[in-house]
């Protein structure tokens, strides 16, 4: 099976930068698409940054121009960096990725989630 675990959330200045990492393990699993996702208060989880195997990026509207995901295959490990933060950059961020355990099924799996505040 497979496990995330997050890192790098906290408390930051409007203007300033986190870097956020997500260290997947497990075996027998291939890991396909890496992503972040966050959930702000009285707000539904939505989608932040995705990135494939092959190297494609997809950004929130809201973050493009200021967000770059990034991955490390040899590790398993996929990152967020976050500049230029503003207030509403506010929430909970979670790390996701897609497995096959084999050809015929997939599953998602999630990290714990790691909290990003901005504010003066």
């Amino acid at each position: 099976q497979v496990q995330l675990v997050e890192s790098g959330g906290g408390l930051v200045q409007p203007g300033g930068s986190l870097r956020l990492s997500c260290a997947v393990s497990g075996s027998g699993v291939l890991i396909t698409t890496m992503g972040w996702y966050r959930q702000g208060p009285g707000k539904q989880r939505e989608l932040v940054a995705t990135i494939t195997s092959g190297g494609i990026m997809n950004y929130a509207d809201s973050v493009q121009g200021r967000f770059t995901i990034s991955r490390d295959n040899a590790n398993n490990t996929h990152y967020l960096q976050m500049n230029s933060l503003k207030p509403e950059d506010t929430a909970v961020y979670y790390c996701n990725v897609r497995g096959y355990p084999n050809s015929e099924r997939w599953n998602d799996y999630w990290g714990q989630g790691t909290q990003v505040t901005v504010s003066s």
